[in-house]
């Protein structure tokens, strides 16, 4: 189901249950469509266009089945993933939102799990099943590079499950496997050669599920792995130093408020902010 909520009033303006289900969703920057994948475990092949403001269908877009993680960056367009395990979860897709037309970058390593793009959408990073580290995507060329994890912790990665960059699109963050309490950090100075920069360790003792940074990038928080009793934990983004835990939560939105209006909006991805 998707609610919405008028966030002046506090009151719910529509509830429904939509066919054939939901996974994490996205927003145009105009706040008129909705792009509703339809469940990471789902056999729907096609993405759900809805009406914000009522919920209902727009239209449908067809690329593959098991749809999961939509995001549409501050540069656009919207950008979508699979987990089907016919090969088409190896590649991350592109909709244009005006003509629904749909590319792709690929094939990557192995199925994709979170990714963040960066704010004039010029390289993408991926979480890879697989791989101890990342994959990047020049999104203009399609070239991807690898970068690994140096004296990973031993055994399969699985997927490594959440990866943003920070606002200012100097670092990349992404977490380990779900046994493995640590995060990595890239240098991204040279995007298409990122250069390991540091490990933190999780108050936690276990892994990480999803991270995102506040507007500003002062903060990173990092969520634990699913149904865990720890906490979110926040870094200091800028000094890499542990400041605190709020309640367990990777569904995460930075909304702020000036005089008791809405005065600008995050985004439950890491994505990069630098737009010039």
């Amino acid at each position: 189901m998707i609610y919405c909520l008028d966030l002046s009033t506090d009151a719910i303006l529509w509830n429904k249950a939509i066919d054939p289900d939901v996974d994490r969703l996205s927003i145009h920057p105009d706040g008129r469509l909705l792009y509703v994948p339809t469940f990471e475990g789902g056999a729907a092949g096609f993405i759900n266009v809805l009406d914000a403001e009522t919920g209902g269908l727009v239209r449908r877009v067809h690329f593959s089945n098991r749809s999961h993680d939509t995001l549409f960056p501050l540069s656009g367009p919207i950008f979508q993933e699979t987990k089907a395990e016919d090969g088409s979860g190896r590649y991350l897709y592109l909709i244009d939102p005006k003509s629904y037309v749909v590319s792709r970058i690929g094939p990557y390593a192995g199925i994709l799990g979170p990714y963040a793009v960066d704010g004039m959408s010029r390289h993408v990073v991926n979480n890879v099943t697989g791989l101890w580290g990342m994959q990047v995507a020049e999104i203009a060329t399609g070239r991807i590079v690898t970068a690994k994890v140096p004296d990973h912790p031993r055994g399969g990665s699985g997927l490594l499950h959440g990866i943003g960059w920070t606002p200012d699109e100097r670092e990349v963050w992404h977490s380990s496997n779900p046994a493995d309490p640590h995060v990595f950090i890239w240098d991204m100075a040279e995007p298409m050669a990122p250069r390991f920069r540091q490990r933190l360790a999780l108050r936690s003792g276990e892994g990480s599920h999803w991270m995102t940074f506040s507007i500003t990038g002062d903060y990173a928080y990092v969520a634990p792995n699913k149904n865990s009793e720890a906490g979110t934990e926040i870094f200091d983004a800028r000094t890499h130093g542990s400041v605190g835990l709020i309640g367990s939560s990777e569904d995460m939105l930075e909304i702020d408020f000036a005089d008791g209006k809405i005065s600008r909006v995050g985004d439950q991805f890491g994505i990069g902010r630098v737009v010039r």
